[in-house]
């Protein structure tokens, strides 16, 4: 059975679609799947909207993407586990790949990832440079992560200690263990935080994980790009 894994907080804009996408998708391939949203601590309708599409709800109050993403894990019971933000959209073709990639005998992967709507200049002119990036090194972000059961017991799952940065932990120590596949298709994302912040809060972040690490990212305070107030996407 296919696990799919969405951790939400106040995402009643997103998480609708991101459940249908993925439900739409495991049955396209004629897979038994269940999807459970893990609800940190939202204000909004989220978990009332995600119950309505068919989702298993998990509530949690952590507000810590690494704890409510193991928090769903737990509650898993599939061999294989995917790990998708409310903000992203599955498709059959991406689902499939990632599945074959499993079969072949990977621990784990990500998806490539296209933005929604209409992105700044900045972001369309470094996009296909950081598309290179991610295929050949395989270094993916946390929108789209999958592994099997088995591997994401072996590591210890996500890494708590960290309030971001804590997929590429996941993804170096899913290396560690095994293949790390990349499959061709891609996924589709929010752009949102692009689309809010200038380039120069962007490349902030870049450099103070070059400079600092993980070590800058074991604290909530000052990640105001994942934690703090999410302005509405009028780009939708």
């Amino acid at each position: 059975m296919l696990s799919f894994i969405i951790p939400a907080h106040n995402e009643e804009q997103y998480i609708g679609n991101c459940v249908s996408c993925v439900a739409a998708s495991a049955r396209a391939l004629e897979q038994p799947f269940k999807v459970i949203v893990v609800d940190d601590a939202s204000a909004d309708r989220t978990a009332a909207i995600a119950a309505n599409h068919g989702a298993t709800v998990v509530k949690v109050a952590r507000r810590q993407i690494a704890a409510a993403r193991n928090a769903g894990a737990r509650a898993a019971r599939g061999e294989l586990l995917f790990f998708i933000d409310a903000d992203t959209f599955a498709n059959p073709r991406a689902v499939r790949a990632c599945l074959q990639a499993l079969q072949n005998g990977a621990v784990g992967g990500g998806c490539v990832f296209k933005f929604d709507g209409t992105l700044p200049f900045w972001a369309k002119l470094l996009y296909p440079v950081a598309v290179i990036l991610a295929r050949s090194l395989k270094l993916m972000g946390g929108c789209f992560l999958f592994c099997t059961h088995d591997a994401f017991d072996a590591i210890g799952g996500f890494d708590e200690r960290y309030f971001a940065g804590e997929d590429a932990a996941f993804v170096r120590a899913l290396k560690r263990r095994g293949r790390f596949a990349v499959p061709g298709p891609t996924v589709v994302t929010s752009g949102r935080k692009l689309r809010a912040n200038s380039a120069w809060r962007i490349l902030g972040e870049a450099w103070r994980w070059i400079r600092h690490g993980r070590g800058a990212y074991q604290r909530r305070e000052g990640l105001d790009l994942w934690y703090g107030a999410r302005p509405v996407d009028s780009s939708r």
